[in-house]
């Protein structure tokens, strides 16, 4: 993606964020510098002044009450870069870690957290040279800020630790020095300002919303078309319904899957003498069930659209009045209860979908041949993917336990009460994949199914997508070699291509 998005701290929008995780370019609206500056000055003018002001010429944590002499200030915010870098596991995915620079740049501009413009810039610069540090993905529990993660960027940085290069990952020092970048010399308060902070918590839980997103705005279309592979009925998605009950989220969908549907010829094929009179609930509340799921990501895209905007480093630089004034924005609570939402959300999409691939493969229920392919018995069909996409879905139902009832004692008992926003969105990639290969099973069953309706068709928006489908994976007459079909389709779901070919609307705001 080459578009750029001019950062405006404070005030960026869900749009700017999801284009930065998408791979936009970042430019910091350069009004926000004089209130750096100014933020740089006050910290100055506490030193000067020989006050104990906690995270500027004082210990951390539980040793907040040892006083640090002026020559050792500089070596005090290196050594808790140094020592709080203690992270595991697997490196975090580059593209969420440029996104928490771009939300740690937005954070620091704000002229709150008493760091130098030399500092500032020198973030922008290694994001603007796609200097991208390898943050272990362990190691935080979402207070006092993700303090492990961000301590690897920080080092990083300061030409410790490694950047990653395309697939490499290169030594912190080379990789400045080929950019033409000194490692980072830090000042007094700017390692704990960089340091503190929601930055990786709400980077994950914002890429986890972006692909739950997309993934949603998949199963729309397979959900639409699944319903015409069975012979459902749009009646459920009759505005009238949606309208007396007033959730947003549903009246929504019911709009989207009627779109979808429109003019469907095997939908028009059953509108009389259909001995059925109800769907099941997989075809019928889909309105009910994934407009709740869309309430449930926008509430949290609401929460996070804030978290991103504010600063929650530790202390706070109040540059009008000359204070720094300690308190617990660092706490992620907020974030906690965002990822937890959109776990919940995720797991109910896969859900929802699995079991109208469950009812497409039965043919008591679907009154399609058995596990849709047309010699049951010499042919397994659709048998195993429908057991792959059961598998997943109890995996995320596993992974969608809420992580912020959780809590742990940190630091001596100093900090006594966490959040577990870290774990709680960190588990939201992980989910999302797994929804999207079980959209995609549906995507595939249900284009099959619509298969056996022919020559009937279904609506312009769903033929779409069987032409976007049917383009790579053919029919199933016999059994072939099914996981380079389902492989392909997942590609079209976490691309975005089968939604965009049906025209789907339906966006987060």
């Amino acid at each position: 993606m080459s578009s750029t998005v001019i950062l405006h701290p404070g005030h960026a929008t869900l749009a700017d964020w999801r284009a930065i995780y998408r791979g936009a370019s970042v430019q910091l609206d350069s009004a926000t510098r004089p209130a750096v500056d100014a933020s740089a000055r006050t910290v100055d003018a506490i030193i000067a002044k020989g006050d104990a002001v906690y995270g500027i010429n004082t210990g951390f944590g539980k040793l907040a009450h040892v006083r640090i002499g002026t020559e050792d200030l500089a070596t005090l915010q290196r050594n808790i870069v140094l020592s709080h870098a203690a992270g595991v596991g697997a490196p975090l995915p580059k593209a969420v870690v440029r996104l928490a620079m771009a939300l740690k740049l937005a954070s620091l501009a704000q002229g709150a957290s008493g760091i130098r413009l030399t500092t500032l810039d020198h973030l922008t610069l290694c994001l603007a040279n796609d200097l991208i540090p390898v943050i272990p993905g362990q190691g935080s529990v979402g207070a006092s800020g993700d303090l492990a993660p961000l301590a690897h960027m920080t080092a990083a940085l300061m030409g410790v630790g490694a950047f990653h290069r395309g697939d490499a990952m290169v030594d912190a020092t080379a990789a400045l020095q080929d950019a033409g970048l000194r490692p980072l010399a830090l000042g007094p308060k700017e390692g704990l300002a960089l340091l503190n902070g929601t930055q990786i918590s709400t980077a994950l839980a914002l890429a986890g919303l972006f692909e739950a997103e997309t993934v949603f705005r998949a199963a729309l279309v397979t959900g639409a078309l699944a319903t015409d592979a069975a012979r459902g009925s749009d009646g459920p998605f009759d505005p009238r319904i949606h309208a007396v009950r007033r959730h947003k989220g549903q009246i929504a969908v019911a709009a989207e899957l009627r779109g979808l549907m429109q003019g469907s010829a095997i939908r028009a094929s059953h509108l009389i003498g259909d001995e059925r009179v109800q769907d099941p609930y997989c075809l019928r509340c889909q309105p009910q069930v994934m407009g709740a799921c869309f309430d449930l990501l926008q509430q949290a895209a609401d929460t996070l659209s804030v978290e991103a905007n504010g600063v929650s480093d530790n202390p706070l630089v109040f540059s009008a009045e000359g204070e720094v004034i300690s308190g617990g924005n660092f706490h992620a609570e907020p974030v906690a209860f965002a990822a937890d939402m959109i776990a919940l959300a995720i797991c109910e999409i896969g859900s929802l979908t699995e079991r109208r691939i469950a009812m497409l493969v039965d043919s008591a229920l679907s009154g399609l041949p058995a596990f849709l392919t047309p010699k049951p018995g010499l042919n397994s069909g659709f048998m195993i993917p429908q057991v792959t996409a059961a598998a997943l879905v109890s995996e995320n139902k596993q992974m969608a336990h809420p992580a912020s009832v959780d809590s742990i004692p940190t630091s001596a008992n100093q900090e006594d009460h966490v959040s577990m926003a870290t774990h709680g969105a960190r588990r939201l990639l992980a989910m999302a994949k797994n929804a999207a290969h079980v959209v995609a099973i549906e995507a595939l069953a249900a284009a099959q199914g619509c298969d056996f309706h022919a020559p009937l068709v279904s609506s312009a928006r769903l033929e779409k997508a069987r032409r976007l489908i049917r383009a790579a994976v053919p029919h199933l007459d016999d059994d072939r070699h099914f996981a380079p079909d389902m492989e392909t389709a997942f590609g079209w779901i976490v691309s975005g291509d089968l939604s965009k070919a049906s025209g789907v609307s339906l966006s987060l705001a």
